[in-house]
């Protein structure tokens, strides 16, 4: 499970990263970022958005912020919306929590090579408190690699820079998206 993350970069980086036309908001540069935040985006025609990070259906108690790659056209909740709205979570690097006896440590994981990495994810709508629609995601996850596998059984789907585009395109193929979809085949750095 991937429960925090990060995006140390600017908007300059962003569009640069990503080829995008523009950005049309602000955001915290540095910040960790948590469920429930608002944060950059990358949508199909080099677009971009502030979309919050967790999806509420009527049935949850608290937003769904990770849905698993292997199940995630078996949900109901999740099936349509990973069809048609496919994402990329624009990442410096991500947590996650290793089991170290009764303790359990904060680990901080990048990608070695890339300043900023990409991870699967998928969008839907969301009824704000004050009843307004806005966007939300979800990040998609898989089994561990064999670097993560000491510290946690899941990681977050990390994209191949070649393949993002195939991802968040409609003209790709529901069963090519799903070859996409295994665990991180680069190095990790872990701190």
């Amino acid at each position: 499970m991937c429960g925090r993350y990060t995006f140390t970069a600017n908007s300059q980086a962003l569009m640069e990263r990503y080829d995008l036309q523009d950005i049309p908001f602000s955001f915290d540069e540095g910040a960790e970022i948590f469920p429930t935040n608002t944060v950059p985006v990358v949508l199909p025609g080099k677009r971009s958005g502030l979309f919050y990070w967790g999806l509420t259906p009527a049935f949850a108690k608290r937003p769904l912020i990770n849905a698993r790659e292997e199940t995630v056209l078996e949900k109901v909740t999740f099936r349509e919306p990973f069809q048609a709205n496919r994402c990329l979570i624009p990442a410096t690097s991500f947590f996650e929590w290793e089991k170290r006896g009764d303790k359990k440590q904060k680990r901080e994981i990048s990608v070695k090579h890339l300043s900023i990495f990409s991870i699967a994810g998928f969008y839907d709508w969301y009824e704000g408190e004050s009843g307004e629609k806005r966007p939300a995601f979800i990040l998609l996850t898989t089994e561990a690699n064999e670097q993560m596998k000491t510290i946690h059984h899941r990681m977050p789907v990390i994209l191949e820079k070649e393949d993002e585009e195939r991802y968040i395109s409609q003209q790709t193929a529901i069963e090519d998206i799903q070859q996409l979809l295994h665990p991180f085949n680069g190095e990790l750095i872990i701190h």
